[in-house]
């Protein structure tokens, strides 16, 4: 099935499958947030080598994302995602299986490590056609007018996937800090065959056949050389990395201040990332679908860089559980304005023929801030002190605006006039 700009109802119908889809995929991935920390420790791994679990997987994702986004244009969006998701699947069955071994004393030490961060490997290879597919298959059902919108719902359907999923993490940890790995597996796997049957291709047979006689390496050349795309892409590598700095230390954080053991920190912190993830989700699905039509991406941008960059500034000075969630929850509003809003410059940036690759090339981006997160945050939280990588991110954050600020990069128009949106 083939969707049609002239099918409004098809269009509408398969960007609800679509939500869903990405939803449930966010959703497997975010329960483990509240364990990975806990796990760890139980397994005798140390904060840094947690970090490479995310470290591993995210630095293939930045290697293959443009190879999928590209792969998407010629062989169609449907059979890479279901890819991706099956992908996802299988790596994250491996893990819980390699750390089931290695709670039960069947593995251990370097081999524990390597087999886990091999898994990792597996998952990041395979998943990384998963996003930048959803982008684009987002793009062709919308119009430039309502693009911001557009990426605002896949925004909304990963912000409700950190709703429910962290605090689905810490629910499920009550019968094995392994138990929430098996179910993102299954989750995924249940995924890949509800999109296999009620998704719709949203790129056109004509479209992928002349898809097939361009040089998707000379596309990625020209969004390289545009300077608008550099400088969004760079934008959305250092707002990630600082993203999951965050995401990677809060749960060693909340468990050391509030002084738990490892099943009251999964726990806790599932609850405090559903609060996150609730007003992020609402101000995505929500405002952004009214703001991405009538503020400018000029100031959109450079407000959510400041707001999430207050946020985390805020994060170590606080010590209780509704205090950490309150300045947490700061972050999730900064993040809700800032990523759809560089998805949408993006999208505007490139051609309608041109929407996989620069959807690749930003999930590369992304992907190279989810690398170094891992390694930066859990090596300031480890050796340096413990309030280190929210200074460090609220730092970052606010120096990027500043640098912006200076720059003035090239904002596409995303709404009907723009008057005033140099200032």
């Amino acid at each position: 099935m083939t969707v049609s700009p002239a099918s409004p109802e098809t269009t509408k119908r398969a960007k609800i499958i679509l939500f869903f889809t990405i939803f449930t995929a966010m959703l497997g991935l975010s329960v483990l947030f509240p364990i990975i920390a806990p796990l760890s420790r139980e397994l005798g791994l140390t904060a840094v080598q947690a970090g490479w679990f995310s470290t591993a997987y995210s630095l293939m994702q930045l290697i293959f994302s443009p190879v999928w986004g590209a792969r998407s244009e010629r062989q169609g969006r449907k059979p890479v995602l279901l890819l991706g998701l099956v992908g996802f699947a299988l790596s994250f069955g491996l893990f819980g299986v390699f750390a089931q071994m290695g709670m039960s004393g069947a593995l251990s030490g370097t081999v524990l490590f390597g087999l886990l961060v091999a898994s990792r490997l597996i998952g990041g290879i395979l998943s990384s056609a998963t996003l930048p597919t959803a982008q684009a298959m987002m793009a062709d059902l919308s119009t430039e007018s309502d693009r911001a919108g557009a990426m605002g719902l896949i925004g909304a359907a990963f912000g409700l996937g950190v709703v429910f999923g962290p605090a689905l993490g810490g629910f499920l940890s009550g019968f094995g800090l392994v138990t929430p790995v098996y179910f993102s597996a299954a989750l995924g796997l249940l995924t890949a065959v509800a999109a296999y049957f009620a998704l719709p291709e949203t790129r056109r047979a004509e479209e992928r056949a002349a898809a097939g006689k361009v040089d998707a390496a000379a596309v990625r050349r020209q969004l390289l050389s545009s300077q608008g795309v550099m400088a969004f892409l760079v934008i959305s590598a250092l707002y990630t990395m600082a993203s999951v700095l965050m995401e990677q230390t809060i749960a060693f954080f909340v468990g050391d201040v509030l002084k738990l053991e490892p099943q009251q920190t999964a726990k806790t912190v599932g609850l405090m990332l559903a609060f996150f993830g609730l007003l992020s989700a609402a101000v995505q699905g929500g405002a952004m679908r009214r703001l991405g039509k009538t503020v400018p991406l000029s100031r959109l941008i450079p407000a959510g860089m400041l707001v999430m960059g207050l946020g985390m500034l805020l994060i170590p000075l606080m010590g209780s559980f509704w205090s950490i969630t309150a300045a947490l929850c700061v972050v999730g509003v900064g993040t809700a304005i800032l990523g759809p809003s560089l998805s949408t410059a993006l999208s505007l940036s490139a051609g309608r023929d041109g929407q996989g690759a620069v959807a690749g090339l930003n999930s590369s981006a992304l992907a190279l801030g989810r690398m170094a997160g891992p390694l930066v945050g859990t090596a300031l939280y480890q050796h340096v002190t413990w309030n280190a990588p929210y200074y460090f991110s609220g730092g970052l954050l606010l120096a990027l605006l500043a640098v912006t600020a200076l720059v003035r990069p090239p904002f596409p128009s995303n709404v009907q006039s723009e008057v005033g949106a140099s200032a």
